[in-house]
């Protein structure tokens, strides 16, 4: 596995604020979080439910914006592009996986895995054969034809992975993603992850709730009242 260095960081979070207004009231999710992601590097964000990791990976993926501070991709301030350029952000640079797999239910794993590249304009022909590429990367050569309802939860966050990795992504976000999982399913799909950094030199950014799975990250930061600290190894 990689490690950090001194280089610039492939994705970083700097003094992001988020904060939502329910009525009268504003409620401060996020009050100055900083967090660096480097190439190739599996990194684990903790803290307790509800706390805002969604919140900051959805920040980092472009999927909200801030209140106040920036997200740096490869050097350059993300949301100084304009949307066309943060739509392409969304569907090359980065990944996602969530709790739920946020699969669509009337698509098989391989036409569920091809909706990446075709949003890419590939190909009918070409996001198949990627996604029963990727899909067999993942261990799911055997179940392409197979719709969510047929498929465990395990196989389910499996093909979820796939999709993500379909454009060849710098970084993957993963929220929760094995939140809805048993223990032995949730060490499967974590060392998939750490299989496809060895591999392919993809980095992670996995919110996790799990102190075990946070423990195979080369570095960890807790999230506690909107601000991000890196944890020492030695308070793992």
């Amino acid at each position: 596995m990689s490690s950090a260095t001194s280089s610039s960081p492939l994705l970083a979070g700097l003094d992001l604020e988020r904060e939502y207004r329910t009525g009268p009231e504003i409620v401060r999710v996020l009050r100055g979080a900083s967090v660096e992601i480097h190439a190739g590097e599996v990194v684990a964000l903790v803290g307790a439910s509800g706390v805002g990791k969604s919140t900051l990976l959805h920040l980092l993926g472009a999927l909200d914006r801030p209140t106040a501070g920036r997200v740096v991709f490869q050097g350059e301030d993300l949301f100084s592009r304009g949307e066309p350029a943060l739509a392409r952000y969304r569907r090359q640079d980065v990944g996602f996986v969530f709790q739920f797999y946020n699969l669509l239910g009337d698509l098989t794993a391989l036409e569920n895995a091809m909706v990446p590249a075709l949003l890419q304009r590939a190909s009918p022909a070409e996001a198949r054969e990627r996604a029963a590429v990727a899909l067999a990367e993942v261990g799911l050569a055997d179940r392409l034809r197979h719709r969510p309802g047929e498929l465990s939860g395990g196989e389910q966050q499996r093909v979820a992975v796939a999709r993500a990795l379909m454009n060849g992504p710098k970084v993957i976000l993963a929220d929760e993603p094995t939140g809805n999982l048993d223990p032995k399913t949730s060490a499967v799909i974590y060392d998939l992850f750490l299989q496809l950094q060895a591999e392919r030199g993809i980095a992670f950014f996995v919110a996790t709730h799990n102190p075990d799975l946070a423990r195979k990250a080369e570095r960890v930061y807790r999230l506690v009242e909107g601000r991000a600290r890196e944890v020492d190894p030695s308070e793992r």
